[in-house]
Parts: structure tokens; C-alpha cells; sequence
């Protein structure tokens, strides 16, 4: 009984193993870009710099900040004052104090007509329980553009991050599409094989019966099991690529490497034409070109950075103050709240030239990023140029291998015909089969280029979505 209930739980628990999937290429990109790290990292690095703007926004704002203290001092401190006789003074007839004195004595010393009597002072300080707490403001009035500046270097850098990250998914886009592809000719490849292995089979069988028969000599069986013996591990090797393709392409997606999936598109001779309809070069969607663009603005906010350095800056600070304690002879001192304002003015008189050597070499770097950036324009164009080319040729190179394998295959269909009524030697019919079987693997690169070429085109000029 007990090893019934464990079948019936092993039978109702599903399997690690999963059902085939089919995958389009616009289900691979976008499984591509879910997944792949390096776009993360570039998600991550623009919600950096979106914190990074909003940190220097706020120090347009006034800063308010609390502070407070709470002395314990157990010991009492004490000073005590002698006591003495005090000499007098009158006013005189210019309204002034005037020492009081009647005569000197013999020494010449003065002496006063009156004295007053100080008895002296005996004086306890306690600072136990003193405590203190208020509020401060700080707002920046005028900081020589430094603020203006900085906060505009963090909006070209958060654009600079979003650029970036249009271009990582432009780049891991192109590898899905070549892994894609390479799956598609992987499959086609080994049709192609499976197919050859067939036409050689029954060839060989034929030859075979016609060898019992005594109509065929050893050396003709010996000819086509060679053959079929290439034919075979022909198969075996275009196996063995498209389980490295499909892996290949698992990885770019990010699935499991022993994932069971399986491409949806093929290739067809039906109709060979480029899914490029806009065949212009333009360089100015690229996300490195915007991405030189804004570092260059990026670089003019550095020179007024640099030039901010020597400018008058002006300030405001104000705060809000109470203290309580500080007894002297048991009677507290201080009890009460107190505000005070300050304007703070800097202003930058000599530095012995620190200042414009500093605007210089900012201008220096903008002028050298201006220099990068027509450079680099212009290998851009030569390389989406170059992707056109490319395009063009593999595009003729397609409907040139397309009218080969039809021509090929029409071959090889005549040559067993002829073959099969005695009119063509064997040796003639191998060779037919050997030339559409490299038509065959032939149009099918030429295919798998176009396909590449396509996306490499799209690539270098801001169009792969």
C-alpha cells in the first residue's frame, strides 16, 4: 500500500523537464536585454545619476540643521576675592572723575580724604546640568557659479547614462541577433546534411542491389559508402553545432545552458530581399554620437567650474539659540533664547595666476574633446558606411547563392535521372551531389550574413531597437 501512494506522488509531481519552446528573434532581444548583466549595470548607473542631480539641486536650498549639548560637571569651582580698602574719586570741573586725595604722605604717596571699604567676595561655580540647543541656517547667496555648475555637470551626466544605456541595449541587441542567426544557420546546415545523407543512402541501396545483381562493380559500393561515411559525420558535426549554437544562444538570453528551445525563423530562397528599407547613413541616432555631444557640453561646464573658483562668494547664515544653567552662588545666570545673523563675503584678490591657468587648461580639455569628437564622427561614418557595403554585397552574395543551389539542384535531379537509366557514370552523379551540397551550405552563410549584416547596418546608425 505504501508503495502505491509513493507511485501515485511520484506520477502527480511534475518533472524537472520542461516542453520545447520556440523562440522568435524579438522574444530572444528582448529575453536578451531582461537579463543581460551589463545592462543592469547600466539601469543602475542611470538611477545613480538621477540621485546625483537631485543632490546637487539641493544645495540651491537653505540647509537647517539642530544642534545641542548637555554639560555634566559634578566638581563645583570657587574663587574668592580679598577684600581691601578702595580710593575715592569727585567730579571735576571739566566733568571728569578726579581722585579724591587730601596731600601726599612723606613717601609722596596720595593720600584720599575718603576710602571705601570692599569686604571682599567668595564666589561657587556650578556647571552641572548646563544645556544648550538650537537651529541653524545656511543659504547660499552667491558662490561664483560653482553651484549653477555642478548641478548642470550632474543633468549632462545623467543624460550621458541614458545614452549609455541606449547603447549597451543597441550592443547586447547585435549579440542576441548574431547568436539568433547562428542558431538559424546551425539548423539549416544540418538539414542540409540530413538531406545529403539521404540522397546517399538511397543511392547506396541501389548500388547495393544492382552489386547482388552483378550489374555494378565492388569499387562503385566501395565509392558510395565512402560517401555515405562522409555524409554521415557531416550530420554528426552539424549536430554537434547546433547543440553549441542553441547553448550559445541560452547564454545570450540568459537561460539555462541546457534550456530546450528552438529557433522559429528559417531561411527561404523564395524570396531573397533586405529587411533594411532605409538604407541613409546617418550617424546622428547613435548613442555615441550624443554621447560625445553632451561630453563636450560637459567640458564647458568644467571651464566654468574652474572659473567659479575665483569669484567673490556670499553667504547668509542665521541660528536660534537657547541656553539654560551655569549657577553662580545657587542663582542660575543663564536662562534664555538668543538669534543671531551673518553675512559671509569671500573674494579672491591673488593667487599668483593659480586662477587662469586653471580656465586655461579646462579650455585646453574642451578643445581636445571637440577634436575627439569630429574624429570619431567621422570613423563612425566610415564604419556605418562600411556596414552598407557590407549589406549590399551580402544581399548579391544571397541571390547569387539562391540561383546557384537552384541550378545545382537542377543538376543533381538530371544527373540521377540520366544515372538512373544508365546514362551518367556514378562517379558524375557524386559529383553532382558534392556541388549542391556546397551550393547549399552556401547560400545558407550567404543567408546568415545578410542577417548579420542587417543588424551590424542598424547598429552603426542608431537604429537597432
Amino acid at each position: 500500500m505504501k508503495r502505491l501512494i509513493i507511485y501515485a506522488l511520484l506520477a502527480s509531481t511534475p518533472t524537472a523537464a520542461t516542453a520545447q519552446e520556440t523562440l522568435t528573434l524579438q522574444q530572444c532581444r528582448e529575453r536578451a536585454i531582461e537579463n543581460n548583466r551589463q545592462m543592469e549595470i547600466a539601469r543602475v548607473t542611470a538611477r545613480k545619476t538621477e540621485s546625483d542631480v537631485r543632490t546637487y539641486k539641493a544645495n540651491f536650498l537653505p540647509k537647517i540643521s539642530a544642534q545641542g549639548g548637555y554639560l555634566v560637571a559634578p566638581d563645583k569651582m570657587s574663587a574668592d576675592i580679598e577684600g581691601g580698602y578702595l580710593p575715592t574719586f569727585v567730579p571735576g570741573a571739566d566733568g571728569t572723575l578726579q581722585p579724591n586725595i587730601a596731600g601726599t604722605d612723606a613717601a609722596g604717596n596720595p593720600i584720599f580724604k575718603e576710602y571705601a571699604y570692599f569686604p571682599g567676595l567668595d564666589m561657587t561655580f556650578d556647571l552641572n546640568n548646563t544645556f544648550s540647543a538650537g537651529v541653524r541656517l545656511e543659504q547660499p547667496i552667491y558662490m561664483g557659479g560653482k553651484i549653477s555648475a555642478a548641478y548642470r555637470m550632474a543633468k549632462v551626466g545623467r543624460e550621458i547614462a541614458e545614452q549609455n544605456t541606449t547603447l549597451t541595449r543597441a550592443q547586447v541587441v547585435a549579440e542576441a541577433d548574431k547568436a539568433y542567426w547562428n542558431c538559424v544557420c546551425a539548423n539549416e546546415m544540418l538539414i542540409a546534411a540530413n538531406k545529403m545523407k539521404e540522397v546517399i543512402d538511397e543511392l547506396r541501396r541501389n548500388v547495393a542491389d544492382a552489386y547482388e545483381l552483378g550489374l555494378r562493380m565492388q569499387t562503385d559500393v566501395l565509392k558510395v559508402n565512402v560517401k555515405f561515411n562522409e555524409a554521415d559525420l557531416m550530420v554528426r558535426r552539424a549536430t554537434n553545432a547546433v547543440s553549441l549554437s542553441r547553448m550559445n544562444l541560452c547564454h545570450v538570453i540568459g537561460l539555462p545552458l541546457d534550456a530546450d528551445i528552438r529557433v522559429a525563423e528559417t531561411f527561404s530562397t523564395d524570396s531573397i530581399a533586405s529587411a533594411v528599407a532605409d538604407q541613409s547613413i546617418d550617424i546622428s541616432a547613435r548613442p555615441e554620437y550624443g554621447i560625445l555631444e553632451k561630453q563636450v557640453e560637459l567640458k564647458e561646464y568644467e571651464k566654468k567650474l574652474a572659473q567659479s573658483d575665483f569669484r567673490p562668494e556670499v553667504g547668509l547664515m542665521a541660528s536660534y539659540n537657547y541656553t539654560n544653567g551655569v549657577k553662580m552662588n545657587n542663582e542660575k545666570l543663564f536662562d534664555e533664547a538668543s538669534f543671531a545673523a551673518m553675512i559671509s563675503v569671500s573674494i579672491p584678490l591673488f593667487h599668483w595666476g593659480e586662477g587662469s591657468h586653471k580656465q586655461r587648461s579646462a579650455a585646453a580639455e574642451q578643445n581636445i574633446m571637440k577634436l575627439r569628437r569630429l574624429d570619431l564622427n567621422e570613423q563612425m561614418t566610415l564604419e556605418a558606411t562600411q556596414a552598407l557595403n557590407q549589406l549590399d554585397e551580402a544581399l548579391l552574395e544571397a541571390r547569387m547563392t539562391a540561383r546557384s543551389l537552384a541550378e545545382a539542384e537542377e543538376n543533381m535531379r538530371i544527373s540521377k535521372d540520366n544515372h538512373d537509366v544508365g546514362m551518367e557514370t556514378l562517379a558524375n552523379y557524386l559529383e553532382a551531389q558534392t556541388m549542391w551540397q556546397k551550393a547549399y551550405a552556401e547560400w545558407i552563410s550567404a543567408m546568415a550574413r545578410l542577417r548579420n549584416s542587417e543588424t551590424e547596418f542598424l547598429r552603426t546608425t542608431g537604429r537597432l531597437q
